[in-house]
């Protein structure tokens, strides 16, 4: 393997730690890196595997924040996204996949933004049904098509504001419970084979590692800036998946 493609690699596996501890946006340069590196489809075999051994990581370490009770609402809406994108998935070309993903985030990255001058009427919104169950469909959408639902679901518990540490909590429950259930899938699909679980195993210390950064400024970190560096990181992903 070129060494260009093990840095990619490893620049990979340390954003997405970071990423699990709480900094969503960051898995977007993860998603960007694998896309351009491997194609958008099988970047999807490489990920996956890895984001699963960081859920089984980070989700002791926050247990104490956020319950189960709080991600079921989410969950559900976000099976009926997830099946209709392993549906659509074979037949959707790398070309399509990143924009549709860029979209998507952009969109609830505006909400959360509006959310600042229009707290009133996004609260309101925030609390519906139907809010819920676009943000989490989406969400679904997202995390099979690119592994990108985090900045989604991150910028809907913003939304419903939800404290940080229990933001955190949530989303460690909500995404290994989803990761788990696509690891399957994809594997029926042939995205995950040999070569790419040798990959994910020497990919272990770097991932543990981000993980290790992200808590460690996770706790000296304030909640408003904590906020907006998510909405801004999310924005600039969005962006970059949408136009380039």
């Amino acid at each position: 393997m070129p060494a260009e493609t093990i840095l990619f690699l490893a620049i990979s596996a340390l954003c997405l730690g970071i990423s699990k501890a709480g900094f969503s946006g960051i898995s977007l340069i993860s998603v960007y890196i694998l896309a351009q590196t491997f194609g958008a489809k099988e970047s999807l075999g490489i990920a996956l595997p890895l984001l699963v051994l960081a859920d089984l990581m980070v989700y002791p370490a926050f247990r104490k924040h956020g319950s189960w009770a709080q991600v079921w609402p989410v969950f559900f809406p976000a099976l009926f996204g997830m099946a209709a994108a392993f549906i659509l998935l074979p037949h959707l070309p790398n070309e399509v996949m990143k924009p549709v993903i860029g979209i998507i985030i952009l969109v609830m990255a505006l909400i959360t933004l509006l959310r600042k001058f229009y707290a009133e009427q996004i609260e309101r919104l925030a609390v519906t049904n139907s809010f819920r169950f676009a943000s989490a469909s989406s969400g679904g959408i997202a995390t099979v098509l690119a592994n990108a639902a985090g900045p989604i679901f991150h910028l809907y518990l913003l939304t419903v504001k939800l404290p940080k540490m229990e933001l955190i909590g949530v989303c460690a429950r909500f995404f290994l419970l989803v990761n788990l259930l696509k690891l399957p899938f994809t594997a029926q699909l042939d995205l995950i084979n040999k070569e790419t679980i040798i990959i994910n195993i020497y990919l272990i210390p770097i991932l543990a590692l981000g993980i290790f950064i992200g808590k460690k400024f996770l706790h000296h970190i304030p909640q408003k800036s904590f906020e907006y560096l998510i909405l801004i990181s999310a924005m600039i992903a969005g962006v970059r998946l949408t136009f380039f």
